[in-house]
């Protein structure tokens, strides 16, 4: 999709696509802000509101009242809007105009019982919470069970109560509690699964719409790959060549586990925190380079200097190592990413990327912009004591970032390609 520019002056109706209930407000702050967030139930809650007195469809609003209700800029309530997107509780429609008009459509939150049912929700509320409060939160929302032993049921069929009568009534569509459905891409090459399996195990009832969607949805939390998929499954497959669902969900997690210490996996986001990004507004190249470095994930930054490839397991495994074990912020990975690509040749060195993280990390360094400074400083002190003790001119190409570059008036051609190719990649 081509970049959209959302502005105050947009304007918005609430569609409502199924029935809500005061419960649907206990479900979401209780299962849902634990994963989404506050600004993104908030955001919720207020299309909710703007359609209290119409029902079905609201009157306009422009989303600078969204801005006014919710104390929040457009960038921030842009990403909440993505954010219900994701999870399925809101759907949204674009038309260009003067100004641009959206449609903003609302579903219903999963039941307790469908959203612990649910293999990414379930999972991502856990590590989210932890277990004790996850299993408060199970027990408060687990049926009742009430003994009927003893007990006959005597309940009335309809057909014992009423009869038919011959008079016709036209029947029409009413509106019925509607769940968004979640999005989720294939993780999986069904047709490498399939070819990678025994013939004499798999037969036309082995992989469901819903098998597959449980698949995908498994090795997107799990983080597996096709190939990983296929050894649990071909575990997971009975003498009828059915897969046994809750087996594959037990052996997955069990193999993450088994390769993680102990540790189950949670999806993140893993562009950086709202509250570590610039202020918005800054139009300057700098600033709009800033902005990729803080709205792209790394492994996304890293796999588009791949052009059309996918990363390595060694570099991705060397992500992993900044993001969780030195804890660094996605946007100071992207600039150790981009700096060390840069000055070694498109090469990820272990060695130079594990020192420059040592140092970062003990400077804490957690922003974009201060990562960049430090970058620059350290390159400048770096090349001028290789001067003096060489009495050589070192190269000096550096990321477009710099200061000595990105200040010039006149960008050399090779340099504005690159800023203009970096500006793009990431733009919705």
């Amino acid at each position: 999709m081509s970049l959209v520019t959302l502005l105050p002056a947009d304007k918005y109706v609430v569609v409502n696509k199924t029935i809500l209930t005061e419960q649907d407000r206990k479900y979401l702050v209780s299962l849902y802000e634990p994963i989404i967030g506050s600004l993104a139930v908030s955001l919720y809650l207020t299309l909710w509101r703007d359609l209290d007195r119409y029902n079905l469809v609201s009157v306009d609003y422009t989303h600078h009242h969204l801005m006014t209700i919710l104390k929040s800029n457009l960038d921030n309530i842009k990403l909440a809007r993505k954010t219900l997107e994701a999870v399925g509780l809101v759907k949204t429609y674009y038309e260009a105009g003067e100004p641009n008009n959206y449609v903003y459509e609302l579903y219903s939150p999963m039941t307790p019982k469908e959203f612990f049912a649910n293999p990414i929700f379930n999972i991502v509320l856990y590590n989210n919470i932890g277990s004790t409060e996850y299993e408060m939160l199970k027990q408060e929302f687990s049926p009742l069970h009430f003994s009927l032993k003893g007990y006959v049921d005597i309940t009335m069929p309809f057909d014992k109560v009423f009869k038919s009568s011959s008079e016709a009534v036209e029947t029409f569509d009413a509106v019925g509690r509607e769940e968004g459905t979640i999005v989720v891409q294939d993780q999986v090459d069904f047709d490498l699964l399939v070819s990678s399996l025994p013939k004499g195990l798999v037969t036309e009832k082995t992989f469901t719409k819903r098998m597959k969607s449980l698949i995908n949805n498994l090795a997107l939390v799990y983080n597996l790959d096709t190939l990983k998929m296929c050894e649990i499954i071909r575990l997971s497959l009975n003498e009828k060549g059915c897969i046994d669902k809750e087996f594959l969900r037990i052996q997955t997690r069990k193999y993450y586990q088994y390769n993680h210490h102990g540790k189950l996996p949670t999806l993140v986001y893993r562009t950086q925190p709202e509250y570590l990004k610039s202020p918005s507004g800054d139009t300057s190249k700098k600033g709009r380079i800033i902005e990729v470095f803080e709205n792209t994930s790394p492994y996304d930054f890293l796999k588009s200097k791949y052009q059309n490839g996918n990363p390595t397991q060694r570099d991705l495994k060397l992500l992993e190592y900044l993001l969780v074990d030195v804890e660094l912020k996605p946007a100071v990975v992207n600039v150790l990413i981009d700096y060390v690509l840069k000055k070694n040749n498109n090469k990820l060195n272990t060695a130079f990327v594990e020192t420059i993280a040592g140092q970062w990390k003990r400077l804490n360094i957690q922003t974009a912009k201060d990562a960049m400074e430090v970058a620059e400083k350290e390159h400048k002190k770096y090349t001028n004591r290789l001067r003096k003790e060489t009495n050589k001119q070192i190269s000096n190409e550096t990321p477009v970032w710099f200061d000595e570059t990105i200040s010039k008036e006149n960008l050399s051609a090779d340099e504005e390609t690159e800023l203009e190719d970096m500006l793009k990649k990431y733009k919705d």
